[in-house]
């Protein structure tokens, strides 16, 4: 049984999720799906855009999976985030972890979402009326 799912998309069915990490085993599931939001500190957004260094992104994405299925005895997780531009409301990364009990997927969640932001190499452009900015440095 393969028990991680590890993608970058062109765009991103969050419907699937929940089959993706429903677990026989599991007493719960959790998601967090990360969306564009219409302003930014104070600022109108009009797109988002994303790029990435694929192959790099997806061997450090797989080791964070792997590290969270040890650390919370996880029975599966998906990671995918979604590349190129992507309107307000668009989905833009999903996460998601099933376990025997609710605390290690509440953990692991969280778990993987912030230590994607914070290793995974995926740029972000926000893209404004008057400006764009590449939010963290883009190679």
């Amino acid at each position: 049984m393969n028990k991680t799912i590890i993608e970058i998309v062109d765009s991103l069915e969050v419907s699937k999720v929940y089959a993706e990490l429903s677990d026989p085993q599991s007493g719960g599931i959790c998601v967090f799906v990360g969306t564009v939001r219409e302003v930014t500190q104070g600022e109108t957004v009009v797109a988002l855009e994303f790029e990435t260094y694929r192959n790099m992104a997806l061997k450090e994405m797989e080791k964070i999976a792997l590290e969270a299925v040890e650390k919370w005895q996880l029975n599966k997780v998906v990671i995918r985030h979604a590349i190129g531009a992507k309107k307000v409301e668009d989905p833009v990364v999903v996460v998601g972890a099933s376990a025997p009990h609710r605390d290690a997927c509440f953990e692991a969640c969280r778990y993987l979402i912030d230590t994607l932001k914070e290793r995974v190499p995926i740029w972000k452009k926000e893209i404004f009326k008057n400006k764009t900015v590449w939010v963290s440095a883009h190679p």
